[in-house]
């Protein structure tokens, strides 16, 4: 009986047993089905809020699927005329907020750039530490003596808090982006450069700015949609209703004290989205290559 046991268990052993395997095809339709399936997660939000836009206010809480029972197309018109000017104005202010961040970005942050990766000067390692270091800082550490300076100066309800500090190269994670791309840079560039009698601002301006063209896209992409949603810093400096911005003009639908025009809100909600978008569909092969070609590997 032993002996029949021992037998039994060394063929169980010696018998190779088969591995199951999923085609090649059966795993690529799982693979996009379930990225399907988390994109129509990430999207319903924004999904919801197009078709809430199109609802009359009194059912926006009370049915909220996708599909409204009736369309309002008049949340639009509504709602660009609701506030004390009209919606273009504030995405008038937004535009020139956004395009004066986005020049200062792309000035300061290139040539602060080029010092940390080409020049050598007293203590530029720790320089750099520092900088990259002002990285961890939150917004909220250093937004009252911020607040406290711009109003000394008189810039308080103006333009200038949010645009002048971006002149001084102020976003780290720009420079330590560019640092890096112009790190991989060959130096020979600059070497023949020289050689032809170039200085550093010919380097500069002649053979490193042409060749940062990716690292300068995904900066102005990132500036721009970060600048247009950013509510928190132009809520504390603007405070006339004809300097707000796209999103304080938004918080503005919302009143404690009387009724909430839920449409009108969520209508001019999806027109501050649409330049977002825009920027995106037509940035992205640039947005792609400046982080791909940079030394964030």
């Amino acid at each position: 009986m032993t002996d029949l046991r021992e037998r039994t268990h060394k063929a169980s052993v010696a018998v190779p047993q088969k591995e199951v395997r999923i085609p090649g095809s059966a795993r690529s339709v799982a693979k996009h089905t379930g990225l399907i399936l988390l994109t129509l997660v990430m999207l319903y939000p924004v999904i919801w809020m197009v078709a809430s836009s199109l609802r009359p206010g009194e059912e926006i809480f009370r049915s909220p699927g996708l599909i409204p029972g009736s369309l309002e197309f008049s949340n639009y018109s509504e709602g660009w005329n609701a506030l004390s000017s009209p919606f273009g104005h504030y995405l008038i202010n937004s535009a020139i907020v956004v395009l004066g961040c986005i020049i200062g970005n792309l000035v300061s942050c290139s040539m602060a750039a080029y010092a940390f990766a080409r020049l050598e000067f007293t203590g530029k390692k720790i320089w750099f530490a520092i900088m990259l270091g002002t990285i961890m800082l939150p917004i909220h550490v250093i937004i009252v003596p911020q607040y406290v300076m711009f109003s000394q100066f008189g810039w308080v309800n103006t333009f200038l808090p949010l645009i002048v500090p971006k002149l001084l190269a102020t976003d780290a994670f720009f420079v330590f982006l560019m640092v890096q791309f112009i790190r991989g840079l060959p130096k020979e560039l600059d070497e023949a450069a020289r050689i032809d009698g170039a200085g550093h601002p010919r380097i500069f301006a002649q053979v490193i700015l042409p060749l940062m063209l990716p690292a300068l896209a995904t900066t102005t992409i990132f500036t721009f949609i970060w600048t247009w949603n950013d509510f928190f810093s132009q809520l504390i400096y603007l405070t006339d209703p004809e300097m707000y911005t796209v999103p304080v003009a938004l918080r503005s639908y919302v009143d404690a004290t009387v009724s909430t025009s839920w449409g009108s809100m969520f209508a001019m909600s999806v027109v501050s989205l649409l330049p977002i978008f825009l920027a995106f569909l037509v940035g992205q092969r640039f947005l792609i290559k400046g982080i791909a070609t940079t030394g964030i590997k």
